[in-house]
């Protein structure tokens, strides 16, 4: 079954950090059949739903906050300030934070060792949240030069494997760390031709938010009808789990993939 956000160690959440709130609604509004509602952190955030279930935010923070326009996921944990020693101790570099959300919690933004972006979430998250491979919206995949290394920073920063063997499963697969609650892949650490001092984000070690849609190539045309662009080179030399997929960059230069689904998990 999907993964439940409310596992420390587990992705808790997937955030777009944009520039324009509206043009970033009508867009994934448009291609992921999304609605939107503000949500807990101010008329400068929303929350995009499917079916009333939440899926990801938009915040319009890229000015305010001086970061770059990208998606990034975040992974629960207990202690903030504990996790961001960690990351710290492990070869990571925190950017921004712990940084209070009241009343909600507290949130940090990092990059591991090898430069791709996450975050970790202190606090109050959505119960009907889900992510995974086969039955939820979004699933998460890291694109690094060493899986096994990135395994060693994320489980250690996330405990991934303390507190007793029903937490999660983690195996080493095809050059890749698969990450699984219940038997379900919730994320996937991937080998291949990451190289940290690229000119273009498609090739730096990061992480790729995936999204299902029934019908890949309408998908495509509606990124495309709507500003967006394909990125296919992002795929080039990197191992697909399964089916179809493709990564493109939303008007305002966000990347995301779009995975075909085989199943009405779409919009």
């Amino acid at each position: 079954m999907p993964l439940s956000a409310d596992e420390p160690g587990a992705p808790c959440w997937l955030s777009l950090a944009s520039r324009d709130l509206e043009a970033a609604e009508r867009f994934y509004g448009a291609v992921l059949g999304w609605t939107f509602r503000h949500g807990p952190l101010g008329q400068g955030f929303s929350v995009g739903e499917r079916d009333g279930t939440p899926v990801a935010g938009i915040g319009a923070v890229v000015d305010r906050m001086a970061v770059p326009v990208a998606w990034t996921p975040y992974f629960a944990v207990a202690d903030a300030d504990t996790a961001v020693s960690r990351i710290r101790e492990r070869g990571g570099t925190v950017g921004v934070g712990p940084v209070a959300f009241p009343p909600r919690g507290r949130a940090a933004l990092a990059t591991d060792p090898e430069g791709a972006a996450f975050g970790v979430w202190e606090g109050r998250i959505s119960s009907r949240w889900r992510v995974g491979e086969h039955h939820a919206p979004a699933w998460l995949e890291l694109h690094t030069g060493n899986a096994f290394d990135a395994a060693v920073f994320y489980g250690g920063v996330l405990e991934w494997v303390d507190g007793g063997s029903e937490r999660f499963e983690v195996s080493y697969e095809d050059d890749q760390v698969v990450l699984r609650r219940q038997g379900d892949a919730v994320a996937r650490l991937n080998s291949g031709p990451a190289d940290a001092a690229s000119d273009q984000p498609q090739r730096r070690p990061r992480w790729l938010v995936h999204f299902r849609v029934p019908d890949l190539d309408r998908a495509v045309a509606t990124v495309l009808d709507h500003g967006g662009a394909l990125v296919p080179e992002a795929d080039d030399g990197w191992r697909a789990p399964y089916g179809r997929r493709t990564t493109v960059r939303d008007p305002q230069g966000g990347l995301f993939t779009l995975d075909e689904s085989d199943d009405d998990t779409g919009p």
